[in-house]
């Protein structure tokens, strides 16, 4: 059971209620996970930009949803965060991963499937490497890395990782409640990310951060 309070909707100070909203816009449900967050909700609004530019399919990114997918993926079943593992992997299969990539990806046995193309294989080693912080020292996987994808996408696919190493540690550290499968499966309809969707909740947060802290305070 969650360690601290779900911050529910119905329970939510009405001032933040447009944060809900967009969580739900851009993530296509509100996690538990950032029910729980809110309990900060400060940090919760100003990171759900990161995560979703960050995770999500859209046009200002180089990497393809199942590319990320599969990265978010590893990351969590390293990491053993089960919360995160189950809506990954149910966020996954509306990027095409099937029950049978999640299986060899579990099994650690996806180097030599060829259930795997090259570059899914080198983004599920690398995904391993940052998490269990041995990507420093791996010249030989970086190089390979190197070979398939740029510079650009690299980084994309190290702040991804890094990313959900954190989430990982704040849904085990708090003991994050997972949801049913219904409620879990929501975010499949949020697969792709529309821009405009980010532009309404920046300029939302824009304007509510200056109506909370104005210019000289």
């Amino acid at each position: 059971m969650t360690r601290i309070t779900k911050i529910q909707k119905d329970t939510l100070d009405p001032k933040f209620t447009e944060f809900y909203s967009a969580v739900e816009n851009l993530l296509g449900r509100v996690p538990n996970f950032y029910k729980t967050f809110s309990n900060s909700p400060f940090l919760a609004m100003a990171f759900l930009p990161i995560n979703a530019l960050a995770q999500r399919e859209w046009q200002g990114t180089n990497i393809s949803g199942k590319i990320k997918e599969l990265i978010v993926i590893k990351t969590s079943h390293t990491n053993g965060c089960k919360y995160c593992y189950a809506h990954n992997t149910s966020l996954g299969r509306a990027a095409g991963i099937g029950d049978e990539h999640i299986k060899a990806i579990s099994l650690n046995e996806y180097a030599n499937s060829s259930l795997f193309k090259k570059e899914e294989v080198l983004a599920l080693k690398w995904a391993e490497a940052v998490t269990l912080n041995k990507a420093a020292k791996d010249d030989a996987l970086f190089n390979e890395l190197k070979s398939y994808y740029t510079e650009n996408q690299i980084a994309e696919m190290t702040i991804l990782c890094a990313m959900f190493n954190m989430i990982n540690r704040i849904n085990d550290s708090l003991d994050v409640d997972l949801e049913d499968t219904t409620e879990i499966d929501k975010i499949q309809r949020s697969l792709v990310l529309e821009p405009k969707k980010m532009t309404h909740y920046l300029t939302w947060l824009s304007n509510f951060w200056q109506r909370e802290y104005p210019t000289g305070t």
